[in-house]
C-alpha cells in the first residue's frame, strides 16, 4: 500500500509538471525551467522575466507568467506552494531593501500577493521565503552566473496526509 502511495505521488507530480510546463510554453527557456527535483514540481523564473534590478515590483510580462501558473495551481487541489526568492552575491543597499536578503524575501512577497490578490491562489496553500546569495546555481564570478542566480523558484509540493496517515 506505502509503495502504490509513493507511486501515486510521483506520477501526480510527473502529471503536473508536464501541466505546468505546457501551461507555460509561451515564455522563453531563458526565462523559466520547470523540472522535478525531490518529488517536487519546480518552476524557476529568471529576474528578467519578473523584475527590474533591485526591484520587487513584478512586471507586467511576470505577471503573464504568473497568471497563467496560478491556473494550474487554483485546478490542482491538495498542494503546497512555496515561493522562494535568490539573489546574487553582488551586495544591495537601498532604502527598501538594506541586503540581498531583504530582497529576496522581497520578492517573494510581491509574488505571493499577485498570486493571491490577483490570480485567486488559496493564501492557506502558500508560502513565501528568501533565501538570498546563499544557494547559488551557477558560479556567481560571471555576469551570465549572476544572472542565473538572480530568480524565483516556486516549488510546489503535494500534500503528504495519506502518506502520514498510512505510516501511523
Amino acid at each position: 500500500a506505502l509503495q502504490k502511495l509513493i507511486n501515486n505521488q510521483r506520477d501526480a507530480m510527473n502529471n503536473l509538471r508536464l501541466k505546468v510546463a505546457e501551461a507555460l510554453m509561451a515564455f522563453n527557456a531563458d526565462e523559466l525551467s520547470v523540472y522535478v527535483k525531490d518529488g517536487n514540481v519546480y518552476v524557476s523564473l529568471q529576474e528578467k522575466l519578473l523584475f527590474k534590478s533591485g526591484s520587487a515590483v513584478v512586471d507586467p510580462k511576470g505577471k503573464e507568467a504568473l497568471a497563467t501558473l496560478a491556473r494550474v495551481l487554483n485546478s490542482t487541489p491538495d498542494i503546497t506552494v512555496n515561493i522562494e526568492g535568490h539573489t546574487d552575491n553582488v551586495p544591495i543597499k537601498t532604502t527598501a531593501f538594506p541586503d540581498n536578503w531583504a530582497l529576496s524575501v522581497g520578492r517573494a512577497t510581491s509574488i505571493v500577493r499577485v498570486l493571491t490578490t490577483e490570480y485567486g491562489v488559496d493564501p492557506k496553500h502558500i508560502v513565501a521565503s528568501g533565501k538570498g546569495e546563499f544557494y547559488p546555481v551557477k558560479d556567481n564570478a560571471s555576469p551570465d552566473g549572476r544572472a542565473g542566480n538572480r530568480r524565483t523558484e516556486i516549488i510546489i509540493s503535494p500534500n503528504l496526509n495519506e502518506l502520514y496517515n498510512l505510516l501511523k
